[in-house]
């Protein structure tokens, strides 16, 4: 159980203070670090996001006309992200 020992005055747990008490659990001081610092939260964080890499001969539309982005995304079903033309 952790009791301590059983060789009196202290049982093993030194002198006064935090350690001897019963509960004693210090907390490490890097996860005080740790914890201050903000979590990455939004829209700008997913890094799983890629860049969409488009050939121009995929981009052109009807007639030889270019295609607008928004048309690109509703076509591709792509939300957010980049998408780049070479």
């Amino acid at each position: 159980m952790g009791r301590g020992g059983k060789h009196a005055k202290t049982s093993g747990r030194g002198g006064k203070g935090q350690t001897a008490r019963a509960g004693n659990k210090r907390r490490p001081e890097l996860r005080d670090i740790i914890k201050k610092l903000p979590k990455n939260r939004g829209y700008s964080f997913k890094s799983v996001r890629k860049v969409l890499i488009l050939k121009k001969d995929k981009v052109l539309g009807d007639k030889g006309a270019k295609e607008k982005f928004s048309d690109i995304r509703k076509r591709l079903n792509v939300k957010g992200g980049k998408i780049r033309i070479k």
